[in-house]
């Protein structure tokens, strides 16, 4: 179980480097992720997520903390992430618990837990405190994800 421990300190310790190859050598190929603004992403698509975030990351920072084995396959941690939004420019503070399934020293299961309308608030001002509760702007935010992901893949 310890492995699983260094397994979840190695992918958060490259993610505060902004390392997505070392991020995503601690996935199994065939990962499956999701969270709340890019929804299911599988395999490729989640290696090419972190790519995208770490490349166009602006002002970042990020901390880690209470890594918790629940067993000897699941794991919990809570990090938080600080960064200028980049299609906005405002500076941005997300805390997020993060859900993994870890087998044979890889995450084969990911999943980032937060509120999706305090980023909204917190990336879009006033517009996303007023709307950033409703179903229309959630996932105007997840089609716009989408749509940059796959972009970024076909480069």
């Amino acid at each position: 179980m310890n492995d699983n421990k260094t397994v979840v300190e190695n992918f958060y310790t490259a993610f505060q480097h902004l390392d997505a190859a070392g991020m995503n050598v601690c996935y199994r190929e065939d990962i499956i992720f999701s969270d709340p603004v890019f929804g299911l992403l599988k395999a490729d698509e989640v290696k090419a997520m972190w790519e995208m975030l770490c490349a166009n990351a602006k002002d970042f920072s990020l901390h880690f903390s209470d890594i918790e084995l629940l067993d000897e396959e699941y794991a919990t941690c809570k990090w938080n992430a600080s960064y200028t939004f980049s299609r906005t420019g405002r500076k941005v503070t997300n805390h997020i618990k993060a859900f993994m399934r870890l087998k044979d020293g890889k995450i084969i299961e990911h999943s980032d837990a937060f509120r999706l309308s305090a980023w909204l608030a917190q990336a879009f001002g006033w517009k996303g405190i007023l709307f950033g509760w409703t179903g229309f702007m959630k996932r105007a935010i997840q089609k716009e994800a989408r749509k940059n992901l796959l972009k970024y893949m076909d480069r």
